[in-house]
């Protein structure tokens, strides 16, 4: 069982802007993780490891791949690698139609 001093380091945090970045370039079937760790764990203010800046810009890049998934743009995906563990993943969907194609620029100018 691992613990949390064995975990492998975190890199650094990606940005929602990224996030909508990469998904305006990606193809169906890319993959981009956003986060690894205990994301419940790491959002919640109360039991959070990370700066107050950290915390805020984990949740609302939570809450934007939360958007993209509900909005047909993307799947979200978790792998488990071990005890509060894991990997968080949006992964591209093909472009459903042109109606929504055309929400991109506006969730892009919305992260922004």
């Amino acid at each position: 069982m691992n613990t949390l001093a064995s975990l492998p380091p975190r890199a650094a945090p990606f940005t929602e802007t990224a996030l909508c970045r990469w998904l305006g370039h990606a193809m169906p079937g890319d993959t981009f993780t956003y986060f690894r760790g205990a994301l419940a764990r790491s959002a919640c203010r109360f039991a959070t490891t990370l700066a107050q800046d950290e915390r805020v810009e984990l949740c609302r890049l939570a809450a934007r791949a939360r958007k993209l998934a509900d909005s047909g743009l993307a799947h979200l995906v978790q792998r488990r690698h071990g005890f509060e563990d894991y990997e968080y993943i949006l992964v591209a969907r093909r472009r459903p139609r042109p109606a929504v194609v055309n929400l991109l620029p506006k969730i892009l100018a919305e992260a922004a």
